[in-house]
């Protein structure tokens, strides 16, 4: 696949988003040395701005699902925008991206909205939008580690998508792993992954955030690599979300994207590919973004009804979203830029509200994780409420697939969720083997 060759080279460079700090992008850094604020990768645009939005286009087209390695992964099809100086032979790709966005017309045409879609992030390597920041951030480290810097293992702290792609990509770097999941709060499926990946799995008698206070001490030491999204290499592959979004809708944004938030890295990371759109002139307008929170673990909501003037820490209560049972989310400055910037909102949804969601979108052929639930939950509300007009375009990010949670979905069509009365439960008929009796039943269900 050929390159493009520009004459001044694309670079990108570490920026504290506080203070606005430089450092050089290869070195093990996650905070400000200045301020202690969080630092973003940033690009240089004037390099970019060498080639015109109709040569990016066409390259971004050229390689989209292009059969060759790395290119054929819909994250490093997009080189340039994510780490412009990493030599191939650093990559660790696993096929991730170029995910498909699925029109739900009959849903849209229910709801009274112009167009739903649905961008089903999930449909990755390990089953989750993680595998789109984690060949990033692990490509990155083979880059460092060849540069001679020691780092001998990464870690991240984990509600179960983030331990299953960090183990899986870096088993594909040979490197070791380090996770810490907090004891009964993950699914089966979560937690056999990382597991099967040969990671070491430690199980911690807290939450999310307890987990993160203790990866945050290990990492102290230079030598463990943190792997969660306060690192910014994570948001640079989260983000192609957005730019692949534009690509699939050719080259036009909705009017709102819904996307659920937990630690609020995936927010920061879809405003971050929406500003390089917009800056690189790809797209002429830009969407609203909602947030949608979990009630039981929902401190942007809380901050957002209070102005977002500081962070409203909650102690996460048990939801069916587990993944976003978070209550003080590392990314929150960047999530707070991402509302401000883009007119955003944030809604909350119920576990009745959430696994109601999911179940009604599923009988227009999606099978939907409990987080893409609360995107569709909140998404609902919205038109409800008059949030979004009937003239609006609407995309959900779906974040993981439903398959990593089977026990969500079958505990739903049993019927035995706590707080959630299932509406639409489906259950097998059982008959004896009587053709008369079998014909019975199919006419009482299609007549």
């Amino acid at each position: 696949m050929e390159q493009l060759s520009p004459h001044r080279p694309f670079q990108a460079h570490l920026e504290c988003i506080e203070c606005g700090e430089s450092y050089d992008l290869y070195q093990v850094l996650y905070r400000c040395k200045k301020c202690d604020g969080l630092i973003d990768v940033v690009h240089d645009i004037e390099a970019l701005k060498q080639f015109d939005a109709a040569t990016w286009k066409d390259t971004f087209a050229r390689r989209f699902r292009y059969p060759g390695y790395p290119f054929s992964s819909g994250v490093w099809g997009k080189k340039e925008w994510v780490l412009p100086g990493i030599d191939l032979e650093h990559v660790i790709s696993l096929g991730e991206g170029a995910t498909p966005l699925i029109p739900l017309h009959r849903l849209a045409r229910q709801w009274g909205i112009a167009s739903l879609e649905v961008k089903q992030c999930g449909v990755s390597h390990t089953g989750s939008f993680k595998d789109l920041g984690m060949t990033v951030l692990v490509s990155h480290v083979v880059s460092l580690r060849a540069r001679g810097i020691p780092i001998q293992a990464v870690a991240c702290a984990s509600t179960g998508d983030t331990s299953a792609a960090l183990a899986a990509y870096a088993a594909a770097a040979d490197i070791p792993v380090i996770v810490f999941l907090p004891e009964g709060k993950i699914s089966t499926a979560q937690l056999v992954q990382p597991l099967s990946n040969g990671a070491i799995v430690i199980s911690l008698d807290t939450d999310f955030d307890g987990c993160m206070e203790i990866v945050r001490a290990v990492t102290e030491d230079q030598s463990i690599y943190l792997a969660n999204s306060m690192n910014p290499l994570r948001i640079e592959g989260q983000k192609t979300i957005s730019v692949e979004m534009a690509q699939q809708r050719n080259w036009e944004l909705p009017d709102w994207i819904v996307i659920p938030g937990g630690n609020l890295g995936n927010v920061s990371a879809l405003a971050q590919g929406i500003r390089l759109l917009h800056e690189n002139e790809m797209i002429e307008k830009v969407p609203k973004i909602c947030v949608a929170q979990s009630s039981r673990a929902n401190p942007l909501y809380l901050s957002y009804q209070k102005g977002l003037k500081d962070l409203q820490k909650v102690q996460a209560s048990r939801t069916l979203a587990s993944a976003i049972q978070i209550g003080n989310p590392v990314s929150y400055p960047r999530a707070v830029r991402a509302l401000q910037d883009f007119q955003g909102v944030v809604e909350q949804a119920s576990e009745d509200e959430l696994a109601n969601a999911a179940a009604r979108a599923d009988l227009h052929g999606l099978f939907n994780d409990p987080h893409t639930g609360v995107a569709l939950a909140c998404t609902e509300k919205l038109v409800s409420n008059g949030t979004i007009k009937p003239e609006d375009s609407v995309v959900v990010i779906s974040t993981a697939h439903g398959l990593k949670f089977s026990e969500f979905k079958t505990g739903y069509h049993e019927g035995n969720l706590e707080d959630v009365e299932s509406t639409i439960g489906n259950q097998p008929i059982r008959l004896s083997a009587d053709v008369e009796r079998v014909r019975d039943a199919i006419k009482s269900r299609i007549s």
